[in-house]
């Protein structure tokens, strides 16, 4: 910081900035691969390490001043997340995959929220927020993990299709409990401040369906392949603007955009090539959350941020078992599924930083750190919990269904356990 400190043209500090972020999120990454750790451990670790709390690299004015990146960075996982809800693959699937889906997330919800609530005495906006953040999962490294080992069956497409629409019903979830949380900041002063926030969201839904339809008509009759990524972008950061003027999140338009544009006919194309363009977007966001990460909380948290780790796992459990149970799933996705659905990382890192802005300034920096610190844990332990539910499953190829043990082909064809 002391360099930076010392340039005057705020122009230069800021690009100067922007390098170290980008630099530091690269460098980590490279060591938290060959660890076998996901990129966005690499990149809140190296938000932390270039934070006032380590090195200091970048000075407070700039952090301060980047959380648009955060509703940047939500607008295009929100748009990303509307493709899962293809109204033929959502037929297809028939109704057993959402009723397990959003069991398994509200259930983990409910049991944060409540455990808050009862058990460590926090406020009922808090409670809500945390528990509506914990419904979320993390996909990338129980794919990565699914892929590695070439698990395949009922079980592995389960899972699949669960955590496509996991952070769906997180987004839906998480902005109902935002609106229950600015109504009861009116304090009891009229109807309208429990009608506004209800019909400032249904606007904003409409408004992201009316998107999609122009997404539609503009980018598909667009040969031109940078055009097309620049129209999107556009219309994406258009959209995010106006639902933030009025204070509304802009993650259920987003989603509901991408959701009517892909239903419409849009073409799955758009969807990839916007994925060359978001990655740096992510690395800035998830390193500006790492710089976020107030370390001395770490101790006030204490007690709350190891039980809302334990409790969320057991939430996601029960919720995944009893919604496997309900539908009549077969019995390794009752008993297993729960163990696949750990990890947690940039759905709740964003949407703990919309959360931050609602709550008092000592209890916002608590969820964001609960958030922070958990993510890493769980993107720690995530892998390790998939492996083994595949394992438990009989997932993977050449393993025994229920034991883990390999099986080898005896002289006589049948399965033999290998010693």
């Amino acid at each position: 910081m002391m360099l930076l400190s010392m340039i005057e043209n705020d122009s230069v500090r800021v690009i100067l900035s922007l390098a170290i972020m980008v630099s530091a999120g690269l460098i980590f990454t490279a060591v938290t691969r060959r660890i076998h750790l996901p990129d966005v451990t690499g990149y809140i670790l190296a938000g932390v390490a270039i934070g006032p709390y380590a090195l200091h690299l970048i000075p407070d004015g700039i952090a301060d001043h980047m959380g648009f990146v955060a509703d940047v960075a939500l607008a295009f996982i929100a748009f990303g997340v509307g493709r899962y809800f293809k109204w033929s693959v959502l037929k297809k699937n028939g109704k057993k995959v959402v009723i397990i889906t959003a069991m398994e997330a509200l259930m983990a919800g409910l049991v944060i929220t409540l455990a808050m609530l009862y058990i460590f005495h926090l406020s009922l906006p808090f409670s809500l927020l945390l528990g509506a953040i914990g419904s979320a999962t993390a996909p990338a490294s129980t794919i990565m993990t699914i892929r590695q080992y070439k698990a395949k069956g009922e079980f592995v497409n389960t899972i699949l299709q669960v955590v496509a629409l996991d952070d769906a019903v997180a987004l839906l979830a998480f902005s109902a409990c935002t609106a229950v949380v600015s109504a009861s900041e009116g304090n009891g002063a009229g109807v309208w401040f429990v009608l506004k926030p209800i019909l400032l969201n249904i606007g904003a839904l409409a408004l992201g369906a009316f998107f999609g339809l122009v997404l539609h008509w503009l980018v598909d009759r667009e040969k031109n392949r940078e055009r097309r990524i620049i129209l999107l972008i556009g219309l994406v950061l258009i959209l995010t603007g106006f639902c933030s003027s009025f204070d509304i999140s802009p993650l259920l338009s987003c989603m509901v955009m991408g959701t009517v544009y892909i239903n419409v006919g849009g073409s799955k194309k758009t969807f990839t090539q916007l994925n060359h363009f978001t990655p740096a977007v992510f690395l800035l966001f998830f390193v500006n959350s790492g710089m976020r990460l107030n370390v001395p909380m770490l101790k006030t948290a204490g007690i709350i941020g190891v039980s809302y780790f334990f409790i969320r796992i057991v939430g996601k459990y029960i919720g995944a078992y009893l919604g496997a149970r309900f539908t009549g799933a077969a019995a390794e996705i009752r008993r297993y599924l729960g163990l696949a659905l750990i990890p947690q990382a940039g759905v709740s890192i964003g949407l703990s930083v919309l959360a931050e802005r609602m709550l008092p300034e000592k209890l916002g920096m608590l969820l964001s750190t609960i958030i922070l610190s958990s993510s890493i844990l769980y993107e720690l332990t995530g892998p390790a919990c998939a492996k083994a539910s595949l394992f438990l499953a009989g997932a993977i190829p050449g393993r025994r269904k229920g034991t883990g043990r390999e099986t080898l082909p005896d002289t006589e064809g049948k399965k033999t356990e290998e010693k």
